[in-house]
């Protein structure tokens, strides 16, 4: 069948789309790393202006280290709700079976993303708090001080950017899946499709064609055993 202008047109239109969806979602992933990265940032600011507490008297207002943890929180909010969407859209259902491998390792990849993103969720949370309790009068003693562990908000920004790198892996992993799909179906129906192999057939004496070539000794007289001469009859 020859090729038309038509089929090369849609050809390339195809893989113009297939480009530009490429590009689309290599832009969100660099968006959501760099929103990770802002978080981390963030959190490494709050953990350096974290208030202390000496006889009970902050060394200093909390509203610094809250509005870092605030933005920290918010940035990473972004970024993993834009992958995990994007990853939604455009990982469409394929009817072709996905390697065991690749199902696993998606699920590795969601199951830490999202637990990563819950623990640096929740320390930017608790410190947040602990700060929020002495934006005014911070100079004036009191009787208890509620102060952020030291090293509270530094390990918050490590897991948001474990969490942005985990989310970049689960978005390559469903993008191999993607790319895996029509090929594991092609060589499915390539397979269906070659017909089974018949076993060898072997002339027989009778000039038909059988399947297992004949044994000499099978078509022997029945008064001759095997190794006997017949003499010639005078």
């Amino acid at each position: 069948m020859a090729v038309t202008h038509d089929d090369l047109t849609v050809r390339q239109r195809s893989d113009d789309d297939g480009a530009a969806a490429g590009a689309r979602g290599l832009s969100l992933i660099v968006f959501c790393v760099l929103c990770g990265l802002l978080s981390f940032i963030l959190s490494l600011a709050a953990e350096a202006t974290r208030s202390e507490e000496t006889r009970c008297l902050y060394t200093g207002s909390g509203k610094t280290p809250l509005a870092c943890g605030v933005a920290a929180f918010m940035a990473l909010a972004v970024g993993m709700f834009t992958a995990q969407v994007y990853i939604l859209i455009a990982a469409s259902p394929r009817s072709s079976p996905i390697p065991r491998q690749l199902t696993r390792q998606a699920c590795f990849f969601f199951l830490a993303t999202w637990l990563s993103f819950a623990v640096a969720e929740v320390a930017l949370m608790v410190g947040v708090s602990a700060e929020s309790a002495h934006l005014g009068e911070w100079r004036k003693p009191r009787r208890s001080c509620l102060v952020v562990r030291q090293g509270l908000f530094a390990a918050a920004g490590v897991f948001a950017l474990m969490t942005v790198f985990l989310a970049a892996g689960l978005y390559l992993t469903a993008l191999q899946a993607q790319r895996m799909g029509p090929r594991d179906e092609e060589e499915h129906d390539t397979r269906r499709r070659v017909p089974l192999a018949t076993a060898p057939r072997f002339p027989s004496q009778g000039g038909g064609a059988g399947i297992f070539p004949s044994d000499p000794q099978t078509h022997r007289p029945s008064g001759e055993l095997p190794g006997s001469k017949t003499s010639p009859s005078s």
